[in-house]
């Protein structure tokens, strides 16, 4: 049993937790142990912290050691159970629940946040950006089933597509925003193209080089790109050739409203929560479509599904192109709500991001992607300014240097408490007589087949 304790227990306990702690020294030397500062006049100061490092491995070793000896270092597998419970009500509730709070939540922070009502319109809508580019990600992932690590190539490729289009057109954002789109899914159908006979790690490679070379190319094409410099003076959208700005004829001045910043950021929100809803929308629709259920078919076995007489070439091109063309809407509002792009804003870390944010949510749920997307660009901001640490640490502790360590450290735990997901359990796209939800290890998803 877990609470009996033996001289063997406890001695491998022990053993384990030094060893982890040994670990945890190494890995944590150069982040904890010492940090440079920049002293003006001076250059960089290194300073020793060894009170944060010594704690941080006795905190590492109790944990640990407590860990073994209350479970034996036994982690209990997930039961499978093939039904859980009828398609009820509570998914739908919590999907309308959300929706309601999506159209309040401008109204709700204006009128509570008060001085600070700007921010958390900025964060709103951050987060709505990535809910889109997670169900747009979700296509190829969670419903086809193709591991794409080179999302963000798309992004960027609608982003860039609207910034030249206005920049060398003189269009606006909604003549330039479809445009965006079919060329981003352009660029889908490319990249599927090569990877038709790929599947598991050798896509993810693949799909891994294909963001790096469109960065590359924008990065190094500066007669037509700007290069690192990028590409500035973006222009806003507009409401029926209403503009936000100051001055007479704005939108303030024709309703009669005092002139407020956060009336532009008020309508960039409903634009992209409408483009949201789109892409949720279509790929709903979809799903229950021929194509839907062989992109699932896809994800499933595709040995099988070639047998079924699918073409997968064509499954397999229009989840790439789907994909991409919502990851180019994505990609043209955010080039229309920074003002201005560079290739330094289409790293990797964005695909490694919006990949997260569909592996946490579920893969192939829909509120799963809401969830998660809050959970993790939510929380990356919100972890920039923590107050009751400071009270605990004192005034000297910052932690916006250590916001991506609790992040990491936030992450494994709900990987290991949830490792299929926040929304574990999945809805057929078509049953027979009844839907049920099936648990999520009974679908093989995710793995590139």
């Amino acid at each position: 049993m877990a609470g009996d304790v033996s001289p063997g227990r406890f001695a491998s306990a022990m053993k384990d937790a030094v060893i982890t702690t040994v670990i945890a020294a190494a890995l944590f030397f150069f982040l904890v142990a010492y940090k440079t500062t920049l002293v003006t006049g001076i250059g960089l100061v290194l300073e020793q912290r060894w009170d944060r490092y010594l704690w941080l491995l006795v905190a590492v070793f109790v944990l640990r050691f407590s860990w073994l000896m209350l479970t034996g270092g036994r982690v209990r597998a997930p039961k499978s159970k093939v039904t859980i419970t009828p398609r009820g009500d509570v998914m739908r509730y919590a999907g309308i629940a959300l929706l309601l709070l999506g159209i309040a939540l401008p109204f709700i922070i204006t009128a509570t946040a008060g001085r600070g009502q700007r921010l958390y319109l900025d964060l709103s809508i951050l987060i709505m950006t990535y809910v889109m580019l997670g169900w747009g990600l979700n296509i190829v992932v969670g419903l086809a089933g193709l591991l794409d690590l080179g999302y963000v190539a798309f992004y960027a490729v609608g982003a860039y597509s609207f910034a030249l289009l206005a920049q060398y057109t003189g269009l606006g954002f909604w003549a330039c925003l479809p445009v965006a789109g079919i060329l981003a899914g352009f660029w889908g159908m490319i990249l599927g193209f090569p990877v038709l006979r790929l599947r598991g790690d050798y896509l993810a490679i693949v799909t891994l080089a294909f963001g790096e070379i469109i960065r590359v190319v924008l990065l190094n094409w500066y007669s037509f790109t700007n290069g690192p410099n990028g590409i500035s003076n973006i222009p806003k959208p507009t409401l029926f050739g209403i503009d936000f700005g100051r001055g007479e004829g704005n939108f303030a001045d024709v309703f009669g409203l005092d002139y407020s910043s956060s009336h532009r950021l008020i309508f960039l929100y409903y634009i992209i929560f409408i483009l949201a809803l789109v892409t949720n929308w279509v790929t709903m629709r979809l799903r229950r479509l021929p194509v839907g259920r062989a992109w699932e078919a896809l994800r499933e076995d595709e040995i099988a599904c070639r047998s079924l007489g699918i073409n997968t070439t064509n499954t397999k091109l229009t989840a790439f192109a789907t994909g991409a063309m919502f990851g180019g809407f994505a990609g043209s509002f955010f080039a229309t709500r920074q003002g201005f792009i560079s290739p330094e804003s289409f790293t990797f870390i964005e695909s490694a991001i919006i990949l997260a944010i569909v592996v946490l949510g579920g893969m192939g749920s829909q509120i799963g992607v809401v969830i998660a997307s809050v959970v993790m660009i939510g929380g990356i901001e919100m972890l920039r300014n923590l107050d009751l640490l400071k009270s605990v640490l004192g005034d000297n502790f910052d932690p916006n240097q250590y916001r991506m360590l609790i992040f990491g450290l936030a992450m494994v735990v709900i990987m290991v408490w949830r490792p299929r997901g926040l929304i574990s359990s999945r809805t057929p796209s078509i049953a027979l007589k009844k839907r049920k939800r099936i648990g999520a290890d009974m679908v093989a998803q995710g793995e590139g087949h």
